[in-house]
This record gives C-alpha cells, sequence and structure tokens, in this order.
C-alpha cells in the first residue's frame, strides 16, 4: 500500500486519482499509525517550506517519517514541495528539512526585463543525468507539469537523476537510495506522470 500523506497541503486527490487509473493501491491519511505501516510513502506539498515542516512537525510525523526512511528503508518520493522538504533548507524560511538528500532549496531570481516570469510554471522538459528505475521507460524527450518559485541544487551531483532549464540548470528528479524527488507534479503530467508513479509503485 502506498500511503499519500496528509499534513494539510498537496493535491492529495490528483495523487491519489492518478494512482487509482495506474492500478496500484494508495490511500491518503494523517493517522502516524497508519503512515507508519506504509509500504511506500508518497511526501505530497504545496505551499511553503515552513509552513509544511512546522505542520509535519506539530502532527507528530516527522520522527515517523523519518525511521521509515533512514530505519526501513521504504521507498519515499516526494513532489514538487515535498522534493523540497527532502533537503537541507530552503531560502523560503528559516526552518529545517530532513536533510535525507544533502542540497539547498534557492528562489528563482532573474534580471529586470528577463522575459522568465516567477514561478515557473506549465510544460518543461527534462534532461537524464543518471538512471534511476524511477525514471526507467520514459520517453526522450519526456515534458512534466511545473509551478515553482524555488529549485533544488543537489550537493553532490551523483543525486541528481534530471534537470531542467528555466533561466538555469536546476535538479529537477533526485535520489538517494530509496528516497526520490520530483520537483514537477506527475499527477498533472498526463502519459509521462502515470509511468512515472508506475515506477514508483513498482520499486
Amino acid at each position: 500500500m502506498i500511503v499519500i500523506v496528509n499534513y494539510g497541503l498537496g493535491n492529495l486527490g490528483s495523487v491519489l486519482n492518478m494512482f487509482k487509473r495506474i492500478g496500484a493501491p494508495a490511500k491518503i491519511t494523517s493517522d502516524p499509525r497508519e503512515i507508519s505501516e506504509a509500504q511506500k510513502i508518497l511526501l505530497p506539498g504545496v505551499g511553503a517550506f515552513d509552513v509544511a515542516m512546522k505542520r509535519i512537525h506539530e502532527a507528530g510525523l516527522f520522527q515517523v517519517l523519518n525511521i521509515l526512511a533512514l530505519e526501513k528503508k521504504i521507498p519515499i518520493l516526494g513532489i514538487c514541495l515535498g522534493m523540497q522538504l527532502l533537503t537541507d533548507n530552503s531560502e523560503e524560511g528559516g526552518m529545517e528539512g530532513f536533510h535525507w538528500i544533502p542540497g539547498k532549496t534557492t528562489k528563482f531570481t532573474f534580471p529586470d526585463g528577463s522575459p522568465l516570469k516567477i514561478p515557473h510554471m506549465g510544460w518543461n522538459e527534462v534532461k537524464e543525468k543518471n538512471p534511476s528505475p524511477l525514471t526507467a521507460g520514459l520517453p526522450k524527450p519526456s515534458r512534466f507539469y511545473f509551478v515553482h518559485s524555488y529549485y533544488v541544487k543537489v550537493a553532490d551531483p551523483a543525486h541528481s537523476i534530471m534537470t531542467t532549464s528555466y533561466g538555469l540548470e536546476f535538479d529537477s528528479v533526485i535520489r538517494s537510495g530509496n528516497i526520490f524527488g520530483a520537483q514537477f507534479h506527475p499527477e498533472k503530467s498526463h502519459r509521462f506522470g502515470m509511468q512515472l508513479l508506475s515506477n514508483f509503485a513498482g520499486i
């Protein structure tokens, strides 16, 4: 069973519906006991870094998720803000992330007059850097739907699975062992998103 963690931020229904479409058993819960029994975890997120981490702590989920990630080593996928929470911290706030994948979350900044807008919103291509079971079988090129004002750069290039260009190159899929992150929204990315979530369900 894939557990979609409900901590009050994220497109939970859309993610659950996508898992139903691919035939993968999944449920949404905020119950620490149910989360602790998960075979896989999807950590969603839309909104602010500090708000997300505060809610995770207040809901008693921080320790539970750390045990699953670092001790039980079950597959975990963070999407959008959920991916940024896997890193050390964010320029968006002062709270610490999970520190599961060393890296920093940084705000996009562009010079005056740049045609690039913030947030980075819409379809964009991804470029493979390192092979991964999460991205196996994706067509080349693959395109995903993004909505974000902050981007991730991992500290170790080996943790970068895919990158995307938007004024600069940032890490759009990351991995460290059993922990995966995707900056885009697979639940809004049609056949590309279905392939990626199918891969996650099969890990």
